[in-house]
């Protein structure tokens, strides 16, 4: 379950940045 949590975390950090960037690129 933990290592679970911690893949979840990191992937939603990698999303953020990736949607983040693509989306100030965007406007």
């Amino acid at each position: 379950i933990g290592d679970g949590k911690i893949f979840l975390s990191e992937v939603e950090e990698v999303v953020r940045i990736r949607t983040g960037e693509r989306g100030m690129e965007a406007l």
